[in-house]
């Protein structure tokens, strides 16, 4: 799960992560009273969407003045934003950050993330913030440092001076900087993070250092032991239909093919999505329905792929084990009889009551395409959406 910039400066206040003075706002009276409330200018007014790169797209700029405020509160609020991270249709913007500007002296990358080939939380650190970390690391990785941590020892202070040092912090910063990095790690670990990222992190003329933007994702399966954080969910900036997914209980992911996806299974749903393609096809969505599927949530997720217009054929791969086959395909049945479904399905299945399975789809009139195994359902479902 994401969460806005100013949501994640919360978060980081609560920890004592320094951020600069600023509040959140939806109009331009809120805009104006917000930036002449800090008493000079320049003040910065940033879009509030899920999506890096706003500043390119044009959804962050500096005020010098109150009419400033109000011009660009009018050009911002309600823009459809589109930067390299929202794709081309872009995200509307409904809210801004309005913050007070401060003279910047440098500007620093710092983020931390599990490592999974590790099994150890990495602290990645640079001196190009401002920039894509991405660029960085593929053009000039020498310039990135990543600090591996161990999470049953926890953050050492010999960590936090190896990254101090690597950022070039000056000797009045050091202590500041070494307590900053500490309690970002202790936000990491007690919030559930999947990543915590501060691009740029900024050293100021007077040494002080301060989050200047801040970035915050969760692992959903974590979000039950944080309840401040599901509040913080903002559904507008979610596709329609993964919010509906979610509802059911259904892992659903869109895509941009024409494919769609049943399968019970993250892995399995991957695997099916490699098969597709290379069968010359592209898959329209992720969809995992879990080993406990019912009739009710197989009958959702045909209801969810069918909203989709791109959807052409759909592909559904099952392996019975705790969902066994003849269940999963009464459920088949009838989702297929209550949603009108009007497009060709292909089907292949595996595991427990296999045979039961094909029977029920064998007799239940409506057309199913039958696959021996998963190469040929991919071909066979390719070659419909060619036609």
């Amino acid at each position: 799960m994401k969460i806005h910039e100013f949501q994640a400066k919360e978060l980081f206040r609560k920890y004592q992560v320094p951020v600069p003075d600023g509040k959140v706002a939806d109009n331009r009276e809120d805009v104006k009273k917000i930036g002449t409330s800090f008493g000079a200018f320049p003040v910065v007014v940033k879009a509030q969407i899920h999506a890096g790169g706003r500043g390119k797209g044009g959804g962050v700029k500096l005020a010098h003045s109150s009419e400033d405020l109000l011009r660009l509160a009018d050009e911002i609020i309600g823009m459809n934003l589109v930067t390299p991270q929202t794709g081309p249709e872009g995200k509307r913007v409904g809210k801004v950050l309005v913050e007070q500007g401060l003279k910047i002296k440098k500007e620093l990358y710092l983020s931390i993330i599990p490592d999974r080939s590790t099994a150890k939380i990495v602290i990645m650190a640079s001196q190009k913030g401002g920039m894509d970390i991405e660029a960085v690391a593929e053009k000039t990785p020498e310039e990135i440092i990543k600090v591996y941590i161990d999470p049953l020892s926890g953050i050492q202070g010999y960590h936090c001076r190896e990254l101090a040092f690597f950022l070039g912090i000056p000797k009045p910063a050091m202590k500041e900087a070494a307590a900053m990095i500490r309690n970002l790690f202790k936000l990491f670990v007690d919030y559930d993070c999947s990543l915590v990222e501060i691009n740029p992190l900024i050293l100021t003329e007077d040494d002080r250092m301060l989050a200047l933007d801040a970035k915050m994702d969760f692992d959903d399966n974590a979000l039950f032991r944080h309840p401040d954080v599901v509040g913080f969910r903002d559904v507008d900036e979610e596709s329609p239909l993964e919010v509906e997914a979610s509802t059911f209980h259904l892992n659903y992911i869109s895509l941009d093919g024409n494919i769609g996806n049943i399968v019970n299974g993250a892995g399995l749903a991957m695997a099916t999505m490699d098969i597709i393609k290379l069968a010359g096809a592209e898959p329209a969505n992720f969809l995992d329905v879990g080993g406990g599927a019912t009739s009710e949530m197989v009958e959702n997720a045909f209801r969810i792929i069918l909203k989709d217009e791109k959807v052409k054929g759909i592909l559904i791969n099952i392996f019975g084990g705790i969902l066994r086959c003849d269940v999963f395909a009464t459920g088949v049945v009838s989702a297929a009889k209550k949603t009108g479904l009007n497009l060709p399905v292909v089907v292949r299945m595996e595991g427990t009551n296999v045979e039961e399975g094909r029977k029920i789809l064998a007799d239940s009139g409506l057309n199913l395409i039958t696959a021996v195994d998963l190469k040929d359902a991919a071909q066979k479902v390719a070659d419909i959406v060619k036609q």
